[in-house]
């Protein structure tokens, strides 16, 4: 059957007849970054629009509907429109950091694809401390924000970087704590054994109810960390016409706004990992036969339904919530998730020692 997996051993298997060991390694890197590239200009085309359509379809209305077949270009006209805009730089900006901010908020984002499982065997690196790489490389996203607003030399652009700062670093506490969960009860930091782990289950259902807190936890702070509504102070266009990258124009904002969208794609895939299985098939305990039909699906499949079904979530929050004021995103925060995950964790983890799941 067609898998991700094996396209990539056929490729391994002609570049190791072909080239040296030293040159195969080599190519293998050169078409890895290539595809995660390719991979996001997809993303970008893909989920701008979907966000249009989901949109359109919460306020019964179409949405675009002119550029290709039911709008399905208009992701690929806008790309076009940006890439020919041209890319303006204030008098008064510090001009180094302006540049380099967007591409910082990029480099993250490629890092954070290095040890996410896309199907079974289909991982760039299966790093054995996968989780706190995670977490400690999206940390850095602040500093790119940060720096675009600072080195814009606009007062709205620094205050939309100082809420973005103050938010992604707060909403850290809970999603770290969520995803400590899932570490307690496998007793490991790597993605891939995380994923084995629920062969007999997904842990939401294993650990019920309290990884059912954390998955809900985990989607509140990821939805605040991306800037996603109902949290996007940062970019309150009402008040701050665009928040941090308020300056930007044609590619360097083009890179803002892929970057964040290939954010959520990421948060997204690591809580259908840690929370739904990943890649693995949904199975129940010894339902052989149920399972045996659940494993013809393939592996891919499940993980990008599981992903774009989180993401599909999270844009329903955008038309769902009014936007919250700064004083209550942070009280939200640290009044009430905080302390929910600090007390959930302690249960997760009684529940581990005892055995307490399934």
């Amino acid at each position: 059957m067609w898998s991700f997996s094996q396209i990539a051993n056929n490729v391994h298997e002609w570049l190791g007849r072909t080239f040296s060991p030293s040159m195969a390694l080599f190519f293998e890197m050169v078409l890895a970054g290539i595809a995660v590239i390719g991979l996001f200009a997809l993303l970008g085309l893909v989920l701008v629009i979907m966000e249009r359509k989901v949109s359109a379809w919460m306020q019964i209305r179409l949405g675009p509907n002119r550029v290709g077949p039911k709008g399905m270009l208009q992701s690929l006209a806008d790309t076009l429109k940006l890439l020919v805009k041209e890319g303006l730089t204030p008098d008064g900006a510090d001009k180094f950091l302006f540049n380099l901010a967007p591409f910082i908020a990029m480099i993250v984002a490629m890092l954070l694809m290095a040890p996410v499982a896309f199907a079974r065997d289909f991982q760039l690196w299966d790093m054995n401390i996968g989780i706190l790489y995670v977490s400690a490389v999206s940390s850095i996203t602040v500093i790119s924000i940060l720096m675009a607003g600072w080195s814009s030399n606009n007062k709205y652009s620094l205050m939309g970087a100082m809420r973005s700062g103050a938010q992604i670093i707060s909403y850290e506490l809970s999603a770290g704590l969520s995803v400590l969960s899932i570490v307690v009860l496998t007793g490991s930091l790597q993605i891939s054994e995380i994923v084995h782990s629920q062969a007999n289950g997904w842990w939401i259902f294993k650990a019920f109810p309290t990884v059912l807190v954390s998955f809900v936890t985990f989607i509140i702070a990821v939805t605040a960390e991306t800037n996603r509504a109902p949290f996007d102070l940062a970019e309150a266009e009402s008040e701050l016409t665009a928040g941090f990258h308020t300056e930007y124009s044609g590619m360097k904002f083009a890179l803002f706004f892929l970057a964040e969208y290939v954010n959520v794609f990421i948060v997204c895939a690591i809580g259908a990992t840690l929370f739904l299985g990943g890649w693995m098939p949904f199975h129940i305990g010894n339902w052989q036969g149920f399972n045996h039909v659940m494993d013809y699906i393939p592996s891919s499949l499940w993980f990008f339904g599981k992903t774009f079904f989180l993401i599909f979530v999270i844009m329903w929050f955008r038309w769902t919530f009014p936007r919250l004021r700064i004083d209550q995103l942070l009280t939200l925060e640290w009044k009430y998730l905080l302390p929910i995950s600090m007390i959930n964790l302690l249960i997760t983890t009684a529940i581990a020692i005892l055995g307490w799941h399934f």
